[in-house]
């Protein structure tokens, strides 16, 4: 069975459906957890107009101050499960590379992440995390199902 589970966040409704999923699992299994967030860096442009590369430390900070919330909710909800869980917070151009390589540092035998939801022209436009997740993972990925219609997961991991 699973050991270590890797749970991506990026605080939004749809994670926070899975990462309630992901904590019951857990709690049921006797697995561990460890909860990531990406602070997106900034995409300094590439070129001529690259000249001047203003000064988007505050920006980055902010970022990251926000991630670092979304993972100490995590292992808050985990610990009112008696779930172990570490937290990690960590800044990169590409939340799907830094997923993957988290799943590789942290040795974890599952990746338990939310599907974006996105569909047709709005999917082909702005890609998926998550599958790009999918497509370089080192280890099982579970996506975890949601509809936009769907409210909360009962203490079983159901969802209502």
């Amino acid at each position: 069975m699973f050991k270590t589970i890797l749970v991506p966040t990026d605080g939004s409704r749809l994670s926070e459906l899975a990462v309630a999923a992901a904590i019951t699992f857990a709690s049921e299994t006797g697995a561990s957890l460890v909860a990531i967030s990406v602070a997106e860096a900034y995409p300094y442009p590439m070129g001529s107009e690259g000249g001047i590369v203003p000064d988007m430390s505050g920006y980055e900070a902010a970022l990251r101050e926000t991630a670092g919330k979304h993972v100490q909710r995590i292992a808050e909800q985990a610990g009112a499960k008696n779930v172990p869980c570490k937290t990690t917070v960590v800044t990169g151009f590409t939340a799907a590379d830094e997923i993957v390589n988290a799943a590789r540092e942290f040795g974890c035998d599952l990746i338990w992440m939310a599907s974006h939801g996105r569909t047709g022209m709005e999917r082909m436009l702005m890609g998926s995390q998550t599958q790009k997740v999918l497509a370089h993972a080192v280890a099982p990925v579970l996506v975890y199902p949601l509809k936009k219609s769907l409210t909360a997961p009962t203490s079983t991991g159901e969802l209502t």
